[in-house]
C-alpha cells in the first residue's frame, strides 16, 4: 500500500517582508513558520495517531481525537487560504466587476460590505477569524465569524476571503489594538485572488 499523504507547510507567496508596514517581517515570521506550522505538525500527528490505532487495532477516544484533528486541519486550511488572498500593497487591486456586484447586491455597497467584515473581525470572540463566504444554495455572499479554526462554519460554503484575528497574527505588530490591524489588512487584500475564488464558486 502506498505511503498516505501528510500535511504540509505552504510557502509564502511573497517575501516575510513584503506586507510591511502592515504586517512586520518579524510578525509575518513568527505567524508563518511557527504557529501556521504548529497546526500542520499539529495534524499530521494526529493522522499518524490513528494510522497506529488502525494497524494495532486499539481504541482511541474518538470524540476527543475528531475534536482536536478538526481544529488543527482547520487551522492549516485557514491560513493556507489567509496567505493566498493577501499581497504587497501595490498589488491590492479592487474586487472585479462581478465580485463587486454581488457584495453590492447583498451588503447595498462595498463600503458596508468592508464595514460589517471589519465589525466581524474585530468583535471575534477570544482567538478566531472573519471570512467571506459564498452560499452554493442560495447565491449570496456570506460573511462567516469563526471561533478558534472550527466554531461557527458554514458547511459547504465555499470560502473567498479569511482574515486571522488570533492574537499570535497581529500582538507583535498592534499589541492589543486588534481594530488597527483589520483596518490595515483592507490595503493588502489580495483581490486578484479573492476574485478568482469567487469565479471558480459561481461557475
Amino acid at each position: 500500500m502506498s505511503e498516505k499523504r501528510k500535511y504540509t507547510l505552504p510557502d509564502l507567496p511573497y517575501g516575510y517582508d513584503a506586507l510591511a508596514p502592515a504586517i512586520s517581517e518579524a510578525q509575518l515570521r513568527i505567524h508563518h513558520d511557527k504557529h501556521h506550522a504548529a497546526y500542520v505538525n499539529g495534524a499530521n500527528a494526529i493522522l499518524e495517531r490513528l494510522e497506529k490505532a488502525r494497524e494495532a487495532g486499539t481504541d482511541l477516544d474518538m470524540k476527543a481525537t475528531l475534536k482536536e484533528l478538526s481544529f488543527q486541519a482547520g487551522g492549516h486550511l485557514l491560513h493556507s487560504l489567509f496567505w493566498g488572498n493577501l499581497a504587497p500593497a501595490a498589488k491590492s487591486g479592487a474586487p472585479a466587476s462581478a465580485l463587486a456586484e454581488a457584495l453590492k447586491g447583498e451588503f447595498g455597497s462595498i463600503e458596508r460590505f468592508k464595514k460589517e467584515f471589519s465589525a466581524a473581525a474585530a468583535t471575534a470572540e477570544g482567538s478566531g477569524w472573519a471570512a467571506l463566504a459564498w452560499c452554493w444554495m442560495t447565491k449570496r455572499p456570506l460573511i462567516m465569524q469563526i471561533e478558534k479554526h472550527n466554531v461557527n462554519v458554514y458547511p459547504m460554503f465555499r470560502i473567498l476571503m479569511v482574515l486571522d484575528v488570533w492574537e499570535h497574527a497581529y500582538y507583535l505588530d498592534y499589541k492589543n489594538e486588534r481594530p488597527r490591524f483589520v483596518e490595515a489588512f483592507w490595503s493588502i487584500v489580495n483581490w486578484d485572488e479573492v476574485n478568482r475564488r469567487f469565479e471558480a464558486a459561481t461557475k
